[in-house]
């Protein structure tokens, strides 16, 4: 008899109810929000997941060593090395929920959804996780939250510039035209600075100085002339979509020969600039010597052409440790 009662306790039209459906209902919805939220996040992760590697981590790389370097970069009160490297998870933040919009933008084109399923079929457009409108929605809520964040970090100033980049590139298509590595080159010289200011914590009263904003220059003059190295890997996309790369307007291996002589001369002028040692010049050579042999040599290979990529992202980081390298005398 107290068995059959304590059925019927637990008992509902003949069911017996799950033990999710037995916890409290507010546990049950704060469960349903962490899914959501984790969902939510795996998402924007896809977005941009081909490009942390690439764009978030060299980017964070130049704030982090540029306010590592001490007084090379910066004037005023120095920042100890363990203040520096508290604030690289927010460096490393700034530059992914920027780049979010960006690839957000970029991704939702029905130009853009056809060059991913030849370039890059993973993305979660092509593979309907999201449709462009979902995608469009979500960037009324992404844009203003990366305004307010940006205002917080005190570099609303860059973030202001990167959304206006973003628009160009991408709403005014200006990625299409010759002119997309000004565009890129200008957005990575508002990503490193705004890097560099929260690195070393512009609020505390220290500010970049003279040289910090001459080697954010350099950097972006890296950018505008060997940038296009990206464009090597991703030329049948392009090619479909009518989009104007300098390997395409110029021709291949134009823009290989391009890509190889400013590479050698960047990898020349950056340690002079710097005034660095023997090693410094041995160690910036040998990165951009790589890069220089991969992009004459692979003339027929997306695969090697998306590593060659890859290693150029690293040279342009050994090119960020110049300043420490400077500083130690290297």
């Amino acid at each position: 008899m107290y068995a059959s009662k304590g059925g019927d306790c637990h008992e509902k039209n003949g069911k017996i109810p799950s033990g999710h459906a037995l916890l409290p209902s507010w546990y049950r919805r704060a469960l349903s929000v962490l899914r959501r939220a984790i969902d939510l996040s795996r998402l924007f992760w896809a977005f941009t997941e081909s490009d942390f590697n690439t764009f978030v981590i060299p980017n964070s790389a130049f704030g982090v060593f540029g306010a590592l370097s001490g007084p090379t970069l910066q004037e005023g009160t120095q920042s100890p090395l363990a203040t520096v490297l508290l604030r690289l998870p927010l460096v490393v933040f700034f530059n992914w929920y920027n780049v979010l919009n960006f690839d957000l933008a970029n991704q939702r084109s029905i130009e853009s959804i056809e060059e991913d399923r030849i370039n890059k079929p993973w993305r979660p457009i092509v593979t309907g996780k999201v449709t462009p409108d979902q995608t469009r929605r979500a960037m009324l809520f992404t844009i203003p939250a990366s305004l307010l964040l940006n205002y917080v970090l005190g570099v609303w100033k860059q973030g202001v510039f990167i959304l206006i980049l973003t628009w160009m590139q991408n709403d005014l298509r200006g990625g299409d035209e010759v002119i997309r590595d000004v565009i890129i080159s200008a957005a990575y010289g508002m990503f490193n600075s705004a890097s560099l200011d929260i690195a070393i914590g512009t609020s505390s009263g220290t500010s970049i100085n003279r040289s910090g904003i001459l080697w954010t220059g350099i950097i972006s003059g890296v950018i505008l002339t060997t940038m296009q190295v990206q464009d090597l890997k991703d030329q049948m996309g392009d090619r479909t979509r009518g989009r104007k790369t300098v390997p395409l307007v110029l021709g291949d291996r134009v823009s290989r020969y391009s890509i190889a002589v400013f590479v050698a001369f960047w990898s020349v002028l950056c340690p002079l600039f710097w005034q660095v040692g023997l090693v410094g010049y041995v160690i910036t050579a040998t990165s951009g010597g790589i890069v220089d042999a991969r992009v004459l040599s692979k003339l027929d290979s997306r695969e090697e052409d998306a590593k060659t990529w890859r290693w150029w992202c690293f040279w342009t980081m050994v090119l960020y440790l110049l300043p420490i390298m400077y500083l130690a005398g290297i």
